[in-house]
């Protein structure tokens, strides 16, 4: 990695750089880099964990509607003719 390609990665996240932040930011990226690096050599044996599959939610079920248009225009404090009357909004 080098300065252009900080520079061009800046541009691209519309980031302003100033003044030696592209050095640091070299430095920074190198140590990352390194620490994945070593991550990578860890030697993992295969391990077949399994994973039990099951349902934690409740099963889904159908709740008949307890309500009609005439329940609701019943409840509704204005009605007229079978329709509900609100406010004019402007």
């Amino acid at each position: 990695m080098n300065i252009k390609d900080v520079q061009d990665l800046a541009e691209l996240a519309k980031l302003e750089l100033k003044e030696g932040e592209a050095e640091q930011l070299i430095k920074d990226m190198e140590g990352i880099l390194a620490y994945v690096k070593q991550i990578e050599e860890v030697d993992v044996p295969n391990i077949d964990i399994e994973y039990p599959q099951r349902n934690i939610w409740r099963e889904d079920e159908i709740i008949p509607a307890d309500f009609s248009r005439d329940l609701i225009v019943e409840q509704f404090p204005d009605a007229k003719d079978g329709f509900v009357k609100v406010k004019k909004i402007l």
